[in-house]
């Protein structure tokens, strides 16, 4: 049990100057997202990781980075960021934000819609005792991406329903896979003090 004078690890947080680097290497890494300058965005981590909670999926690694930063600008080129709020925590800044972008290539198997889409999305940017950035995770509604990307077309017409079959189709394909288990199987917190 911790004294009176020393607080456990969670509870301590990092000095100011700790702080203001975290937020802003966090914001210099979504500036960089904007400007699709992704040697610049992944070299804000050591070792790259994003996790996607809402889809249960991790890119882990330079490669599977690049390759989800790709997939994602192909998918929404026009994607940036409206930040809301900025948090510190003990070993993290928590970004809450708007995540905008029109929907003009494939979103993996879903086609693209041509619609617009703003979501509100939080991140969680995992600090070690190094200070080194160690992930992205982020926390989102898929279904209300998907409502957005359907809501723009035109259902009176046998394109705009033909898309929609294929983006439902696309979209049951999408969570069709089991959730990653370094996010599915996570130990209980040591909360004995």
């Amino acid at each position: 049990m911790a004294s009176m004078n020393s607080l456990p690890a969670r509870f301590a947080m990092p000095s100011e100057s700790v702080l203001r680097a975290r937020e802003t290497l966090v914001l210099d890494h979504f500036a960089d997202e904007v400007r699709q300058d992704w040697d610049a965005t992944l070299a804000t981590f050591p070792h790259p990781r994003y996790e996607l909670i809402a889809q249960m999926t991790v890119h882990d690694g330079g490669a599977e980075v690049r390759g989800y930063y790709v997939d994602t600008r192909v998918a929404f080129p026009d994607q940036d960021h409206e930040l809301i709020a900025l948090r510190h925590s003990a070993d993290a800044v928590i970004v809450e934000f708007w995540l905008r972008g029109t929907h003009r290539g494939p979103l993996g198997p879903i086609p693209p819609t041509g619609s617009r889409h703003r979501t509100r999305m939080t991140a969680y940017f995992v600090f070690d005792e190094a200070e080194n950035l160690v992930a992205e995770r982020i926390y989102f509604d898929q279904l209300t991406i998907l409502r957005q990307l359907i809501a723009g077309l035109d259902l009176r017409t046998p394109s705009g329903l033909i898309t929609l079959g294929r983006v439902l189709i696309g979209a049951l394909r999408m969570s069709g896979g089991g959730p990653d288990p370094r996010l599915h199987r996570t130990p209980p917190p040591d909360l004995g003090d």
